[in-house]
């Protein structure tokens, strides 16, 4: 698998895991792991970003 192809891969992971978070966070009424989804939700979407990049570069 392409390096980009596993950054696009790895990101909507992690995007979809920090909406999960910050949906329990939501629920639970727990405000640190809501931070946490968000903080997650962010950091995927620059990992899908990164992976988008490599492919229009061919890295």
């Amino acid at each position: 698998m392409k390096s980009s192809t596993k950054d696009k891969v790895k990101g909507t992971f992690h995007e979809a895991k920090g909406k999960v978070k910050e949906m329990a966070g939501e629920i639970t009424d727990n405000p640190k792991l809501e931070a946490q989804g968000k903080v997650e939700k962010i950091a995927g979407k620059a990992r899908k970003k990164i992976g988008q990049f490599k492919k229009v570069f061919g890295k």
